[in-house]
């Protein structure tokens, strides 16, 4: 079971994973084509987390149960700005 904590653990996660990526490619340690497809993936994660999260809150406030929310595919996530 996933939790709101484990959600926001694994979101500063990610962020940590993104800030250290983007010292090392400031560094040259790592490639811009590498740097590029990590941070894509890290992007996709991220708003995997954020709208699971946003899920859990939105059925807390109105009386479901938060564990009943489930990830949404990267598809559909990404999907909500186009």
């Amino acid at each position: 079971m996933t939790d709101d904590n484990s959600i926001l653990h694994r979101i500063n996660g990610l962020v940590a994973e993104e800030h250290d990526l983007r010292t090392k490619h400031a560094a040259g340690q790592v490639d811009d084509a590498d740097e590029k497809t990590r941070l894509r993936a890290l992007e996709v994660e991220l708003d995997q987390c954020w709208d699971l999260l946003r899920q859990r809150r939105a059925k807390r406030e109105y009386g479901d149960n938060p564990d009943n929310a489930t990830p949404r595919s990267p598809d559909t996530v990404e999907g909500y700005l186009n």
